[in-house]
């Protein structure tokens, strides 16, 4: 098999001969806990053309699913690289990001905690983001509330229903690197739960919550065009008194 080139070597292990793919020679770093400055300079990733796809693909993804979280503060994250766990910590590798820088412009067509409330609207539902500048945070910290729903046909459904705030900022993965700036590009998700619960309940209103409303509505119309009638009937008779007084030109 191949090997990594001499600037990139070394990183054979005992259990790992490598590498025949660039995908090898990133796998067998990751393993090292090492990073990689440039796939541009791997033997086997300019061999497969990594550079040139990515820089020609401009991919872009759709992600749909579920998640099972704990009832505590937490959160989640979509966010480029490969992810693994070094020392006990979820890191993400970013090194291609130096090279290729990505644009995290995103929207989310539904965001929901539980289960879907036909009624309820929720503020992240189609929302858009325009990443004005590359490798771009954006964090999102909700407040999520429980609910217990009941609908006309008296079945319950137990959901939640938030709130949210956002921020967002441009990561210097430079920086990031030398410990001067804390995060990584993507799109976080923070979430708190309260421990208070929202019910709501739909119902109809009667025929006859119907009728007096629709009473209310009459009397009130026939109560306002009375006291129309009157002031302009009064205003008549006063104009008319002067008139026969002399008291108008």
């Amino acid at each position: 098999s191949s090997g990594i080139n001499a600037e990139y070597g070394g990183a054979e292990t005992d259990n790992r001969k490598c590498c025949n793919s660039c995908e090898d020679v990133r796998n067998a770093y990751r393993d090292r806990g090492w990073g990689l400055e440039s796939l541009g300079a791997i033997d086997q990733c300019k061999r497969e053309g990594i550079v040139g796809k990515a820089n020609a693909n401009k991919e872009m993804c759709r992600v749909k699913g579920n998640l099972k979280v704990s009832k505590v503060t937490g959160n989640f994250h979509i966010s480029p690289g490969k992810s693994f766990q070094h020392n006990h910590a979820h890191v993400h590798d970013l090194k291609f990001l130096s090279e290729f820088p990505i644009n995290l412009t995103h929207t989310i067509n539904r965001l929901t905690y539980g289960e879907f409330v036909p009624t309820q609207v929720n503020p992240l539902d189609n929302h858009t983001f325009v990443a004005t500048t590359l490798n771009t945070m954006r964090q999102y910290y909700t407040q999520v509330v429980p609910m217990r729903y009941q609908g006309l046909n008296s079945e319950v459904v137990l959901s939640n229903q938030y709130s949210v705030t956002y921020h967002s900022k441009t990561i210097d993965l430079a920086k990031a690197s030398r410990g001067e700036q804390s995060g990584l590009p993507g799109m976080f998700i923070s979430y708190d739960i309260s421990p208070l619960m929202v019910d709501v309940t739909e119902h109809r209103r009667s025929f006859t919550h119907f009728l007096t409303g629709v009473c209310a509505i009459v009397g009130g119309v026939f109560t306002v065009a009375g006291i129309i009638d009157s002031m302009v009937y009064n205003s008549y008779r006063a104009f008319q008194k002067k008139l026969q007084l002399g008291k108008v030109n």
